[in-house]
């Protein structure tokens, strides 16, 4: 079940790979926003921290430390080839939230806080980006209701995202670690709801068109864990 957890939680932090081919492609960022990869990874190294400090817990450090190098390709990328206007935009949210937020958060824990209280205290802000990350498609799950189409309900994340929630969730009850199980929890069903949404309101004629990576993600394993 490891294995399989891992092996999922890297499929999703692969499936942004069709809109980076795309970026390239057309050598533009054209709509595409760099804030969820910048999330994702912040969300990432969290998790890779928090399998490092807590005992146990390693199984989370080499697919979240393989989704921050992910992120880090996809983020190179967008600045590559990002308008001015956005690539300082970019720039900015980088500095401030993977090197800044990301410093103060190991810092105070590992200097200023006991051993039981860094693992709760990085455990509640993995598991917080965590639910943030499953909540993403929230809009898209608003959108498919009110025009009674699936179009922009993007199958295969949503798909990743209730497997990979589902089998986090599972472990997290037999590992006794409710920081990794409660957002996967909240995934596992927001993942269902947007898979009975895309068969519910399904349509053979429509054409999927090219989404953005939806997580902010896991995982995390929880993407992620």
């Amino acid at each position: 079940m490891f294995v399989s957890g891992n092996v999922i939680s890297l499929l999703v932090f692969l499936s942004p790979i069709p809109t980076f081919i795309r970026i390239i492609r057309n050598r533009s960022t054209q709509h595409f926003e760099s804030l969820p990869y910048i999330c994702t990874l912040l969300s990432a190294s969290l998790w890779t921290y928090y399998g490092l400090i807590k005992p146990g817990s390693f199984i989370v450090v080499p697919v979240n430390g393989f989704g921050v190098l992910t992120e880090i390709v996809y983020i190179t990328i967008f600045l590559v080839y990002a308008p001015p206007a956005r690539r300082l935009k970019t720039i900015a949210l980088v500095v401030v939230m993977n090197l800044l937020l990301l410093a103060a958060a190991i810092l105070v824990t590992h200097f200023m806080m006991g051993p039981s209280l860094r693992i709760d205290t990085v455990g509640i802000l993995c598991a917080g980006l965590a639910i943030a990350m499953y909540g993403s498609p929230l809009a898209a799950m608003h959108r498919v209701v009110t025009t009674r189409s699936a179009e922009f309900l993007p199958l295969l994340v949503s798909l990743a995202l209730f497997t990979n929630g589902g089998v986090w969730s599972l472990y997290s009850l037999l590992a006794g670690d409710y920081f990794i199980g409660i957002p996967n929890g909240i995934g596992f069903i927001f993942g269902a709801a947007q898979l009975a949404l895309y068969a519910i309101y399904r349509s053979p004629e429509e054409e999927a068109p090219q989404t953005e990576h939806l997580l902010a993600t896991p995982t995390d394993p929880e993407h992620q864990a």
